[in-house]
Parts: structure tokens; sequence; C-alpha cells
């Protein structure tokens, strides 16, 4: 049995149908290959939160869905964690990087053929979840759509890469896909699982964008603020694989003749280049201003939360995400 995250103790209403997506994950990737399915369980249980399927889950108890779409619900917010989980992997090993949330990676700890064949089985098994949840024709064209955006942010980070001149536009182009979309997509599919009002999901998925986009600055914020232990991941790792986030490109825009006898030295940077970005940093504000345009981002989420129809699940929601966006980054 795969047990949820400790955070979900504090909100039984996710903990119970969330803890049945994990099993189902678990029982769908059941396969002869032994390595590979041990690969799958060690990854749902080293891997975070399951927010996705979290806020799924969330969503659709806005609605009336009666009992008897219970299932189809479980398996399509199951869906959300599955592609997640397979976009790290690959991610990973494009990255080259060896730790995630303090656990080695797939492909570090077993070997770039069984990371790869992983994270193709769980794409296969995304699918396979939303034909078991749904024979929505537009419903499985939404996902097709999303997946391709969550690529297109992967590809255009990936074509931004030690470029000085990038711009928020950009930035914020490129998280809207990688990060962003699935947030967007488990709020909206959650909302409609959930059999929610038109309006209500079209909300639902706003929400869920402002999320998404929030989330990630505050992530790219954290990478310049907290510890390797803290974060438990390596810090400033981006800047040295010439990705430049919010911080970053608010300091350039400020001043780029500061930052580009650093940035010019790309994976070449040492740990002294790195105190003395950082310095830059906070140097022109930039922290402090990208955690204000990130807070833009948390209010419009809170308050698209707030308008939504009053019933107790509202407040889960608005309580669950007012803490995990206004943490101290």
């Amino acid at each position: 049995m795969v047990n949820t995250h400790p955070m979900w103790d504090d909100y039984p209403t996710v903990q119970v149908p969330l803890q049945a997506c994990l099993e189902l994950i678990i029982e769908i990737t059941t396969i002869e290959n032994k390595d590979i399915e041990k690969t799958v369980t060690d990854l749902i249980e080293s891997q975070g939160k399951s927010l996705r399927p979290a806020y799924f889950l969330l969503f659709s108890q806005l609605g009336t869905a009666p009992q008897d779409a219970y299932d189809n619900i479980i398996a399509a917010a199951a869906s959300t964690e599955v592609l997640h989980l397979a976009t790290l992997i690959h991610d990973d090993i494009i990255d080259e990087a060896a730790l995630r949330r303090g656990s080695e990676t797939v492909h570090s700890k077993h070997g770039q053929d069984v990371a790869v064949y992983t994270g193709d089985l769980m794409i296969s098994v995304y699918f396979e979840l939303l034909a078991e949840a749904t024979d929505s024709v537009d419903i499985i064209q939404l996902n097709t759509q999303s997946m391709k955006r969550v690529l297109l942010g992967e590809i255009n980070q990936m074509t931004n890469v030690y470029d000085t001149d990038i711009t928020f536009e950009k930035y914020l182009q490129s998280i809207k896909g990688k990060t962003a979309q699935l947030f967007e997509l488990s709020c909206y599919e959650g909302a409609y699982f959930g059999q929610c009002e038109p309006e209500i999901i079209e909300q639902s998925g706003a929400i869920g964008q402002n999320i998404g986009i929030a989330f990630q600055m505050l992530d790219d914020i954290s990478d310049y603020t907290q510890t390797a232990d803290s974060l438990k991941k390596p810090v400033l790792n981006d800047v040295q694989q010439g990705i430049y986030t919010l911080p970053l490109i608010l300091g350039m825009e400020r001043n780029k003749e500061a930052f580009l006898p650093l940035l010019h030295k790309g994976e070449d940077l040492s740990d002294s280049d790195l105190d003395a970005l950082v310095a830059l940093l906070h140097d022109h504000d930039c922290l402090e201003r990208s955690h204000a345009i990130a807070k833009e981002y948390i209010d419009k989420a809170l308050a698209l939360i707030d308008s939504l129809p009053s019933q107790p699940e509202k407040d889960v929601l608005y309580t669950l995400t007012q803490t995990l966006l206004t943490r101290d980054y």
C-alpha cells in the first residue's frame, strides 16, 4: 500500500481519494519486468505531494457528480499524476540530474534505459487511464493539446538556454507550458468530471493556471534563496545550465552589464561566481521584485477561488492554496 504525503493528514476529504489514485497507478503499472515495476512504485513514494491529482479531486468535489462517477474521477485524477511523473523522468534524463527531492533520479539509480522505458510506460498508462475515465473525444483532445503545451514549454526553455536577451514574456510562455499547463488541466478536468456548471469549469482552469505560474516562480526564486539541504536538490543548477529564470531576467533588465561577465562563463561558473551572482541579485532587489510578481498570480488565484460558490470544499481549496503559495521563500 502506498501512503500519501503527510500534509494530506490535515485534509481527509482529499487524502482518501488521493490514496485510491496512487494505488490505481501502482495496480495499472504492474508488469512482468519487476525492475521497471519497482521503479514506478519508488517514484510514487518519493515524488512529493501529488498536488495535481489533489487539486483535481478538490475541484471535482465542487460539483454534483453522482456516486457512480467515483471510479472515473479517480482514474482521470490519477492520469494527471502519471503524466507529471513521466515528464519528470524525461526532464531528469535531459538535465542529467542526479537528485530530485533528496532521492536519486530514475536514470541515476537504474540507468538511462530503465528511465526511458519507465517514462514511456507512464505515458501509455496516462492514456489508458483517460480511456478508462471517459469516452469523450473533447476530453481526449484537451489532454493531447495539454500534453503538447507541456512539451512546447520545455522546448521553449531549451531554445532559450544561455540567451542573455531572454525576456519576461518568453519566460512566462515557457512556464505556462512546462508547469502551469498541468495545474490548469487538473483543476479544469476536476470541475468537469465533478459535473460543475460550465462557468465554474472555465474558472477552475483559470485558477489552476495562476496557481501553476506562481508555483514555478516561487520555485525559481527558491533556487537563489534556499540551501540544497532545505530544497533537497542542487541549488543554482539552472543558471549553470543556461536556464535564466525570473530573478535573473529582472536583474538583466535593470543592469545587464553587471551580470554579463558572470553569465558568459556558462557552465564554468565557480562557487565564488555563483555567490557573486546572488549578491548582484540582492543588490538590484531582484528577489523581492520576483516575489512581488509571483504574489500577483497568487492573489489572482485566491481571488478566483474566493468567488466560487460558497461550500466547504471552497474553503479547503483556499486554505490549501494559501498555504502552498505563501511559504517563506
